[in-house]
């Protein structure tokens, strides 16, 4: 083994300070050796590479051998994985190969070392999923999602083989597809009237293209109207994670009531094991998922015997309104810019506070705006300092906003079954255009169908009957970190008037107890539309109703003063 020299000045991106020459031992291989090698590593010389032309788990394989051997993953290859390899260098064709499958059943089985099964992923597609099941696939955090939007694609076209786009289940009878239809034949008629409006409210400038200028038309008209949309519509998501999530999402979705979710789950884990059979190995066993599955639905049935049990479960709770609170803090600010500055400091962090605790409240602004940085944008956030703040908000917006929210992975999100009693709005847009009588009725056949699942017995189901516009309880439970990315990002006038309003409601609370903290998020869109103007003043009145009956502004825990 030889040693080279490596510069920083061989990455493209350089820092001064950090370019003095490195010395790292370089692996000799034989000729043989290297052309076993070449196909599945990007390089044979260098301490930085990747693996190439290779199954998922037999890249977990070999990384989950790192931890007891002691030479390198290349020759730990050539060692103990090459004999798996077809001839020539060819790829595996997707087969994980002998010596990987027997170092899964012995170490990811036998030992239950559940981190070997973090080191390799697969992507899957999962189409023709209802908006309630999204939810459900997307509920895990370790892993990245990409849904079909509602905001800018169409749903007025039948599907491939005839009928509109929304879940079908015989169980749920022949009135719950007429419902459906009766109201994609809504949206499909109101689609036509208010893109119409729009292109008359917003006619073509002078000069410009009518491509763009149309699609901006279609994007308002299908803006304002995907509230009408069951959440029984279908959509397409795309999800990529590791062999742990994936265990953790099918046996989520194995021990769910609804149906969809069953079916779902057994065609994720076929699939997945054509690709990673190893990662999903114990699913099947039933001294393993299927003991996990009927701990989950034990569990859930416990809830909600609780529920039941304490009166938690009657309907009609909640005002017709939207609303965001802020329920519970923990934390201050001097503990937030003692967090910041642990790192760099010598000191414990009880005298990192003794030492905050003397400045005066410009200092600590001062030396608030100093550790967040200069943020020339959104994406430049402050460090880890700040996850010592956390806060918990108790939201109640519509189902449509919600789906936007939820899908922030750093934050525990909670949801509520989705019901009619929270209420539902119509876009004053939408009346403008003609079109608010038909939204109506879309509303009442929607709650109509939900009433009658639940009078035969169906009350997981009936959700699907329910409209996008049809409010959700939740909470978004966050660091102060994450709160300054989802704020930032969700208050941007790009963004559905729904969820920005929540954004902007969000800051504002925020704000009236951390101030310096919110100063932080200097790119918080507050820019204002008439709809989310009205969302807004729904939010400020609720809350000041609460402030009423509360009599304080400080949220449990929290001294009134900060």
């Amino acid at each position: 083994m030889v040693t080279r020299r490596i510069c920083g000045q061989a990455s493209t991106v350089s820092n001064p300070h950090y370019d003095a020459p490195v010395r790292y031992p370089v692996e000799q291989f034989t000729a043989e050796e290297r052309a076993i090698l070449t196909p599945h590593f990007t390089n044979l010389e260098r301490p930085v590479f990747a693996l190439v032309n290779l199954p998922e788990t037999v890249k977990g394989a070999l990384f989950a051998r790192y931890s007891r051997y002691s030479g390198t993953v290349r020759r730990l290859y050539l060692e103990e994985f090459a004999a798996d390899a077809p001839a020539g260098g060819r790829p595996f064709d997707e087969e994980e190969g002998a010596r990987a499958a027997q170092l899964y059943e012995r170490v990811f089985v036998g030992y239950g070392d559940d981190s070997i099964a973090q080191v390799g992923g697969a992507h899957v597609a999962c189409e023709w999923v209802s908006n309630i099941l999204t939810k459900l696939l997307q509920r895990g955090r370790l892993a990245a999602y990409l849904e079909q939007s509602t905001r800018y694609i169409p749903y007025d076209q039948p599907l491939p083989g005839g009928g509109y786009r929304f879940y079908r289940d015989e169980e749920l009878g022949s009135e719950f597809a007429a419902a459906m239809d009766e109201i994609f034949a809504i949206y499909s008629r109101s689609l036509t009237e208010v893109e119409a409006w729009a292109a008359e409210r917003w006619p073509r400038g002078d000069g410009e293209p009518e491509g763009p200028w149309q699609r901006s038309i279609r994007a308002k008209a299908l803006d304002l109207l995907r509230g009408l949309l069951p959440a029984a519509t279908l959509s397409h998501v795309g999800i990529y994670a590791s062999g742990q999530a994936y265990e953790q999402l099918i046996l989520r979705l194995m021990a769910s009531p609804l149906p969809e979710a069953r079916e779902y789950g057994g065609m994720i884990l076929d699939e997945l094991k054509q690709v990673v059979p190893s990662f999903v190995s114990r699913v099947e066993r039933p001294d393993r998922g299927g003991e996990w599955i009927s701990y989950l639905e034990r569990r859930r049935e416990q809830t909600e015997s609780w529920v039941s049990r304490l009166g938690l479960d009657r309907r009609g709770g909640g005002e017709d309104a939207p609303s965001v609170e802020l329920i519970h803090v923990d934390g201050s600010e001097e503990d937030l810019l003692a967090a910041c500055l642990f790192e760099a400091a010598s000191a414990p962090e009880t005298e990192v506070l003794a030492r905050i605790d003397v400045l005066d409240r410009s200092e600590r602004g001062e030396l608030l705006t100093a550790l967040a940085g200069d943020r020339a944008n959104r994406r430049h956030r402050p460090g880890r300092g700040f996850e010592a703040l956390r806060y918990r908000f108790e939201i109640v917006s519509d189902y449509g906003a919600f789906r936007d929210l939820q899908r922030h992975r750093m934050l525990t999100c909670q949801w509520q079954r989705l019901g009619p009693d929270l209420g539902a709005g119509v876009p004053d847009e939408v009346r403008e255009a003609g079109a608010g009588g038909e939204f109506e009725r879309a509303l009442e056949v929607s709650r109509e169908e939900y009433e009658r699942l639940v009078g035969a017995g169906l009350p997981e189901l009936a959700p699907y009957a329910l409209s996008l516009a049809y409010r959700i309880r939740y909470t978004l439970d966050l660091n102060a970190r994450e709160a300054m990315h989802l704020i930032e990002l969700r208050s941007g006038r790009e963004g559905h008037p729904s969820y920005r309003a929540v954004a902007q409601a969000m800051h504002e609370r925020i704000a009236a107890i951390h101030p310096g903290v919110a100063a932080t998020m200097s790119h918080v869109d507050t820019s204002a539309e008439p709809r989310l103007e009205r969302i807004m003043s729904e939010i400020r009145t609720h809350r000041r109703q609460v402030r009423a009956a509360e009599q304080t502004e400080a949220p449990p825990g929290l001294n009134p003063l900060g």
